[in-house]
């Protein structure tokens, strides 16, 4: 069974930082672009950052660019979120996300996970004083 699970996630006062991971199980990490999307009470799902399977490209939502890094280590089968100088803005449930990745440089930049091949469960992220 396939299978992404977060981890990393907590409460983190404003300004601090937290490292998300997903571990991914049961299919070919390594063809896979990935994705980071959030979903924060009250509001739509965002996408938050994806990276290309070879890790060669990298791209961010304008509100977490220059604060959040995405990065994969396909040997580990893992895909990473870096994120510093975390705002209360940030407060959602963070999820991985795989889609079948065809040419050699796509980001694919859809919010929702069911617009996914596959998706993790989620790990809520809190930041509050």
């Amino acid at each position: 069974e396939v299978q992404l699970v977060e981890s990393g996630g907590g409460l983190v006062q404003p300004g601090g930082s937290l490292r998300l991971s997903c571990g991914a199980s049961e299919f070919t990490f390594s063809s896979y672009g990935m994705s980071w999307v959030r979903q924060a009470p009250g509001k739509g799902p965002e996408w938050v950052s994806g990276i290309t399977k070879g890790g060669g490209r990298t791209d961010y939502a304008d509100s977490v660019k220059g604060r959040f890094t995405i990065s994969r280590d396909n040997a580990k089968n893992t895909l990473y979120l870096q994120m510093n100088s975390l705002k209360p803005e940030d407060t959602a449930v963070y999820y991985c996300a795989a889609y079948r990745q065809l040419g050699s440089s796509s980001l694919y930049k859809a919010p929702r996970t069911n617009d996914y091949d596959y998706a993790g469960q989620g790990t809520q992220v809190t930041v509050s004083s």
